[in-house]
């Protein structure tokens, strides 16, 4: 690849019922509606959308020149691979969109998803989604934002600045410089809101558009392709497949992959060290008849993700990283073990009984408890 830059990783983060995964989908639906389905790469827990595609939907707003070859999406929005393993949070993904409900602003977990992005630096972009839920608002299927809004009612263009205003007053509270996303100058002193819809597709071109941004200012140097040298994942899910026994979903992030190739992932005890049997890539949408959901490939090189198929993956731990062992084994088995103990959340013996659906959330929960302690 002659521009040496992998595909930004991007992960969408935000409150519950806030449209997360309708905004992937109509990232997806948009581009996949270009008819050029074979273009959108399916990988395992990702959406691969490459430049040609998003310069396409992107139309006019589409201005520069970008070395990024695309956009990878993380399809588990929220997921816990973002936050089980976080003190690595930011290994996973390079740029984040935290969508917030326009109508309904600001919820706990938008907070939380606010705490993490901060806390690890990552780049990223405010998506104030359910435009079209605003009174008055006359749609304009798939327009940029910066098109459809200067034709709607005076009314409605006031609500909805009201809204955003909203959205920018907690944002400052929380420590960021933010503003409607056109009316900012430095992408590295304020964050952007584009307002969108993803029942209407307005103000995806712009999303898009501003990522693209964000990846080539931000990151060209972290995005560095290493399409040699041994590979670095985080483990999204750990799954049973029928015929292949237990595998592990991963985005690769760095390196290659290969058939073979040893690798040592994370597990509640000792670090686990297995040989790669297949490496499995879901069939593209033309091929969607064939019986078997995966077709085996012999190489991955980041970033992408993928299904790997070995022995002895039992024990796995969602959220722990995956890697290639070049030299050492006992080294790299340390290096994994020393992350996950890393994050290992101190309770105590007395006190209230805790049950949480991610490591992340647990360790929000328990920090929380801690504080109120304190002050009593």
């Amino acid at each position: 690849m002659e521009n040496n830059l992998r595909t930004p990783i991007v992960c969408v983060m935000g409150h519950v019922d806030h449209g997360k995964t309708s905004l992937l989908d109509r990232i997806r639906g948009t581009t996949i509606a270009e008819r050029e389905a074979g273009l959108i790469t399916q990988h395992i827990g990702a959406t691969e959308v490459p430049l040609e595609v998003i310069k396409r939907v992107c139309g006019p707003v589409f201005k520069g020149d970008t070395k990024v070859p695309g956009l990878l999406f993380i399809d588990t929005p929220g997921h816990r691979a973002f936050t089980t393993l976080r003190a690595r949070g930011g290994a996973l993904a390079d740029l984040a969109i935290l969508v917030v409900d326009i109508n309904e602003g600001f919820q706990p977990q938008t907070i939380e998803a606010v705490e993490i992005l901060k806390r690890f630096k990552t780049p990223f972009v405010v998506a104030a989604t359910k435009i079209d839920k605003v009174t008055g608002w006359n749609p304009q299927s798939g327009q940029p934002f910066i098109i459809s809004y200067p034709g709607q009612p005076e009314h409605t263009k006031v609500a909805l600045d009201e809204k955003i205003y909203v959205i920018i007053g907690k944002l400052y509270e929380m420590g960021f410089s933010s503003d409607r996303y056109d009316r900012v100058r430095d992408f590295q002193r304020n964050i952007g809101v584009v307002p969108i819809s993803a029942k209407t597709g307005e103000g995806i071109p712009d999303l898009l558009m501003i990522l693209m941004g964000l990846a080539q200012k931000f990151l060209e140097k972290d995005l560095e392709y290493r399409a040699v040298g041994p590979g670095i994942g985080t483990v999204l899910e750990v799954k049973e497949e029928v015929g292949l026994g237990t595998t592990l979903d991963v985005i690769l992030y760095d390196g290659e992959l290969n058939v073979g190739d040893t690798i040592v992932v994370g597990s509640r005890g000792t670090p686990i060290a297995t040989k790669i049997r297949a490496l499995l890539k879901p069939r593209p949408l033309s091929e969607i008849r064939a019986e078997e959901k995966f077709k085996q490939v012999k190489k991955v090189v980041a970033a992408s993700g993928v299904k790997i198929a070995a022995p002895s993956l039992e024990g796995a731990l969602a959220g722990s990283q995956v890697r290639v062992v070049d030299g050492n084994i006992e080294e790299v088995a340390a290096a994994i073990k020393s992350e996950i103990d890393a994050v290992r959340i101190e309770t105590e013996s007395n006190g209230v009984l805790i049950k949480a659906d991610t490591i992340g959330s647990l360790e929000a929960l328990v920090n929380e408890l801690k504080k109120e302690n304190k002050k009593q």
